[in-house]
């Protein structure tokens, strides 16, 4: 029942902008932690940033000040802010998000988007 939507990738210039989102959906559900992972041509699938529903948020080193997470605990959705973009950010990204429902909380993925940056 719970899934995960994203939206927003597309091809930007280097310098240029994207906002990605998330939204998990299902019935009587309770997001606890949403985050952002990325995984680029011939890499591991990495992460990005994440926050708790309390707010917490923590970033990967190579996005510091210049990507911003938030999260709208009403709509359960996620959010990513991209500037500064470079080609070196090019990679699927992909929600991910711990959902509980009736009984344990549990890990979804969203389907992922492609975030494509040229120089």
């Amino acid at each position: 029942q719970v899934q995960l939507v994203e939206s927003g990738g597309g091809l930007v210039k280097t310098g240029g902008s994207l906002r990605l989102s998330c939204a998990a959906t299902g019935r009587r559900i309770s997001v606890n932690f949403m985050g952002w992972y990325r995984q680029g041509p011939g890499k591991e699938r990495d992460v990005v940033a994440n926050i708790t529903s309390l707010g917490n948020r923590n970033y990967a080193d190579s996005v510091k000040g210049r990507f911003t997470i938030s999260m709208d605990n009403a709509k359960n959705t996620v959010y990513l802010q991209m500037n500064s973009l470079v080609p070196e950010d090019t990679a699927v990204y992909y929600c991910a998000a711990l959902v509980k429902e009736i009984g344990p909380i549990r890990q979804y993925w969203g389907q992922g988007t492609q975030v494509t940056v040229s120089s």
